[in-house]
């Protein structure tokens, strides 16, 4: 799973960098949006579960 758009620039790259692939994993092994937040990327998480959950809409 690739992550389309993420917030850029200081700690938000560095944030990214850490949570994402953590968001990603537990996405596939969740098969849905219903994943837990990950400790210090509160927003990143939000976003990111809010993303997903639009896409898998689209796809019905």
């Amino acid at each position: 799973m690739q992550t389309l758009q993420a917030p850029s620039g200081g700690e938000s790259s560095q944030i990214n960098a850490y949570a994402t692939p953590i968001l990603a994993q537990e996405a596939v092994a969740a098969g849905s949006a219903a994943i837990d937040t990950v400790s210090g990327a509160t927003f990143t998480s939000q976003a990111y579960k809010k993303s997903l959950q639009s896409a898998i809409d689209q796809h019905g």
